[in-house]
């Protein structure tokens, strides 16, 4: 693992580097003739930007202990919008990497290791990006990651589907989350080990960016003063108003810095932070797993970093770790369990006369004993020590840590593990789909205490009725009769007002009650009810206990579809008999800045249906008109001024992939509309993925006051046949009042954060009299997903940092370092050419790069089969030419192996 460069070779390289990030930057990174792999610690996203909003904490932590940090990045973020130029899928890609790089590098962060997976839109679907990023061939690479760089702490984002968290996010964090007990498990990915010469790697703590809870954010004393909504929680909290020694600005302001770098996302707009730190709040991490002791209740603003890279005064030295796990995490009254502590001593001292104790809660009682000794540990060994637990039936039904404190030459440390106490019967609101798949995926993986931020809902239409299934476990050995019933909020109620069930013992069964909306006055979507949630409780009887769980409902609003009396005309007009009076309100705010005024920001629709097609006007007040983009670019129509209609044509789609979405421009620079579908089914202009629609608009750009915009969209055009009882639909409205392809508004029918991305919180829209075509498929055609993914072989930038740390390009396979030689030195011809002769001893393919000043001077792409020697000519003009430019090589043999090769051109 450990590889020394030479005096000479380490010069040579920080030349090379400036090219690219720098210079102090990198220093550190070869200091000491460390590996330049070797990593302290890690964050796994999705997209460049993923990190931002933890930047301030990474580069304070940085700058203090000269600790290293290298970012992973799943996607390059190929389907965002792109607010500087034309550049989309794999060209945004790479500028998108650029500018991740740019940023973290403020933060004194070198390394971003981009693993090649597609960013194919936005949706709040974790089983979608599985299906399109593919499970193990992910984590492998995340693995391998993880194996090369031995970080010692894990950062992530937050895994669950709380309501508008994007899929690729939740995934991203699943990957996160599996790595870290992957990597130190030898039958995970043993190939690693066996043919790349790899080692396991147990990662000390896990911890994503981010906390439920309240407490001071601003000034110091945010550090200190944060609770946690669920007490187990282990949160860690670091001030961003601290000042940086070296850069003269606090933190705070410095990744305020870095995150307008990201400005193809629309960043570079972003307002100064409080220049008084006392006004400047803190970033907060909350804890999934740890294998190492800490000191109990450590609420410095470098407690996350304590027994992974920090040891602090009367803490146990640093390298012993201390990892507790149990064999369940739910434990009913009467349920026997064990504790499991797993003491490893790689820290330089012999650990003597420990002790290890379990410190348990009332209702939780270690059998024979919650105490014993360790004589003797020496650097390496590791001891297993279990620890037999009853719980009593004083047992409460709620979350526990259990503690083991371990203590050794009178210091001590303690590690802990989230258990969860559970009633003898439990009863809880079915979830909804992609919630059950996440409780699914917690429970195969071990990590139930995740399942903590999502509050169980179900969505009805005003004035439905719906059949809501409550699922009731018996977690007793025994028979249980228990009784259910829901305490519904006013404007709802249930047809049975409770629901006996006789449960065999450790048996799950569902008890299905008749919800009714009886009061249709009720305000719908974000305004109705506490944020947008009608809160109830279900209420479980047994044995005169009850036991209560929160949920909540979701209203949202329901229109009927008529039959227009003659084909509607589109015109971006309404006249005569083409829509029905009633009116869709499209002025809600579900993102951004509520406007000022209804001039300001406001709509209102129209929807029919005629013969074969769907029908949509939409009038919208608007006072300043944002960026007008040209037909080419009239995609991703959240950056400026836009309609978007959204259609589930069968009301029951888990994600958009089965529904029609589509942004419509009211206007270009060739002044007509335009309209392109994005993240749904079939993503693309419509003249390809919408045959037969239809578009027009009114506009006044010299005297702009708003615009409408109609639109016909084919029945054939949906990926399924209409079912007219059930379809959902959305109409939403995106401003922006400003010319730089941002937007700072969204408005819409059916609101909710994250609403365009959840289609089960849709409005309901009844087609009446209509009968679907009998030709149209009744379950969604296969989506059609984008897959123009930026490739590390075709990015410089990750080509040169490859072939600096050795750390194989995406994180994939290494191939041989003979794969491909550069014959001799490149030969600088008079005519401006730069020639490389080139020797394979694989199959493959080479990109040759010419690299100055953060541009490509010129590349080739050349295919060598085995043996073959090749010459090939680059253009690099004197004009071109500059200290620190490199050439650089990717070689990708048929076998997808990766090898990367850098050569110093001008000193």
């Amino acid at each position: 693992m450990k590889k020394k460069l030479s005096a000479t070779a380490l010069t040579l390289t920080l030349v090379m580097l400036c090219s690219l990030f720098p210079l102090t930057a990198f220093a550190g990174e070869y200091k000491n003739d460390k590996n330049p792999a070797d990593l302290d610690m890690i964050f796994i996203g999705a997209h460049p930007d993923d990190e931002a909003g933890g930047l301030s904490t990474y580069g304070q932590w940085i700058e203090q202990y000269q600790f290293k940090m290298g970012i992973v990045t799943v996607t390059r973020g190929e389907g965002g919008g792109n607010a500087v130029g034309p550049e989309e899928g794999a060209d945004l890609g790479i500028l998108r990497e650029r500018e991740e790089r740019d940023a973290v590098s403020i933060a004194g962060i070198t390394q971003v290791f981009n693993l090649d997976k597609v960013d194919f839109y936005y949706n709040v679907s974790a089983p979608l990006t599985e299906q399109v990023w593919e499970h193990d061939s992910t984590l492998e690479k995340v693995v391998r990651t993880i194996r090369i760089t031995q970080p010692e702490i894990i950062f992530t984002m937050n895994p669950s589907p709380t309501p508008g968290n994007h899929g690729h996010h939740q995934y991203a964090a699943r990957m996160a989350v599996e790595a870290f007990y992957a990597a130190a498990d030898p039958a995970k990915f043993p190939q690693q080990l066996t043919e790349e010469g790899l080692q396991t790697w147990a990662a000390k703590k896990l911890v994503y960016r981010g906390a439920a809870g309240t407490g001071t954010n601003s000034g110091a004393a945010c550090e200190t003063t944060f609770v946690p909504a669920e007490p187990t929680d282990k949160v860690y909290s670091v001030w961003s108003g601290r000042m940086s020694e070296k850069q003269g600005k606090t933190w705070a302001q410095l990744e305020r810095e870095a995150q307008r770098k990201y400005a193809s996302q629309g960043w570079a707009v972003f307002a100064d932070v409080p220049a008084n730190p006392n006004e400047l709040g803190c970033d907060r991490f909350t804890e999934f797993d740890s294998r190492v002791p800490v000191t109990d209740n450590n609420l410095q603003s470098t407690a996350l970093l304590e027994g992974a890279l920090l040891s602090g005064p009367g803490s146990l030295a640093l390298g012993t770790e201390l990892f507790v796990t149990t064999s369940d995490y739910s434990i009913a009254p009467g349920e026997k369990f064990t504790v499991d502590v797993e003491i490893t001593n790689n820290s330089q001292d012999i650990l003597k006369d420990a002790v290890l104790a379990l410190e348990l809660p009332a209702g939780l009682q270690a059998d024979g004993g919650s105490q014993t000794s360790i004589k003797k540990l020496a650097k390496g060994e590791t001891e297993k020590i279990s620890f037999n637990v009853t719980a009593s039936a004083a047992l409460e039904a709620k979350r526990y840590r259990l503690k083991a404190k371990l203590t050794a030459d009178g210091k001590e440390g303690y590690s802990s593990h989230v258990i969860a106490g559970v009633p003898e019967v439990q009863s809880t609101l079915a979830p909804l789909p992609h919630v059950k798949e996440y409780q699914q995926w917690t429970a195969a993986n071990g990590v139930q205490h995740l399942d903590n931020l999502i509050k169980p809902v179900f969505s009805i239409g005003v004035g439905e009725t719906k059949s809501v299934r409550i699922v009731v476990t018996n977690n007793s050995g025994e028979l249980q009769n228990s009784e259910v019933s829901l305490q519904l909020p006013e404007g709802f109620e249930a047809v049975q007002s409770k629901l006996a069930l006789n449960l065999p013992a450790n048996e799950t069964s569902t008890a299905e009650f008749s919800v009714k909306n009886s009061d249709t006055s009720l305000k719908t979507s974000n305004q109705g009810g506490a944020n947008g949630d009608y809160n109830f409780t279900v209420t479980t009887e047994t044995n005169n206990t009850s036991v209560v769980q929160q949920a909540a409902i979701n209203l949202v609003p329901v229109t009927e579809i008529s039959q227009a009396a003659s084909e509607p005309a589109v015109d971006g007009y309404v006249s005569g008999h083409e829509y029905h009076d009633h009116e869709l309100d499209l002025s809600r705010v579900w993102e951004g800045q509520a406007p000022s005024s209804a001039e300001d920001g406001s709509g209102h629709a129209k929807v029919s249906w005629y013969n074969d097609a769907l029908y949509f006007y939409v009038k919208v007040k608007d006072d300043t008109l944002g960026a007008v983009l040209s037909q080419a670019d009239a995609k991703r129509h959240w950056r400026t001024d836009s309609v978007e209609i959204a259609i589930d044509p069968r009301g029951n789609s888990e994600n958009t992939s089965s529904t029609f979405k589509v942004g419509i421009f009211p206007t270009t620079s060739e002044g007509k509309p335009a309209a392109y579908r994005d993240a749904d089914n079939h993503q693309g202009p419509i003249d390809i993925t919408a045959k037969g629609m239809e578009i027009a608009s009114q506009i006044d750009t010299s005297d702009y006051s708003g615009y409408t915009i109609e639109a016909k969209i084919p029945f054939s055009a949906l990926p399924a046949a209409v079912d007219p009882r059930m379809m959902a639909f959305n109409i939403f409205i995106y401003d922006s009042d400003t010319q730089d392809k941002t937007g700072q508004t969204r408005l819409g029918w059916s609101t909710w954060g994250g609403v365009q991305g959840d289609p089960y919180r849709w409005g309901r829209g009844y087609v009446k009299e209509y009968e679907p075509d009998g030709s149209l498929p009744a379950t969604p055609i296969p989506p059609i997903i984008p897959l123009n993914v930026a490739r590390s072989t075709l990015s410089p930038q990750s080509i040169l940092q490859s072939s600096l740390n050795d750390v194989p390009l995406a994180s994939g396979q290494a191939a041989d370092k003979n794969s491909l030689q550069i014959a001799g030195k490149p030969k600088l011809l008079n005519d401006g050419k730069l020639q490389v002769t080139l020797i394979a001893q694989d199959d493959g393919e080479a990109n040759l790069f010419i690299w100055s000043n953060n541009q490509t001077v010129d590349k080739r792409t050349v295919s060598l089969k085995a043996k073959q020697r090749v010459e090939v000519t680059l253009t690099y003009p004197s004009s071109k030419q500059s200290i620190g430019d490199v050439l650089l090589i990717s070689y990708e043999t048929d076998e997808g192996k990766t090898l990367s090769l850098s050569h110093w051109l001008r000193k």
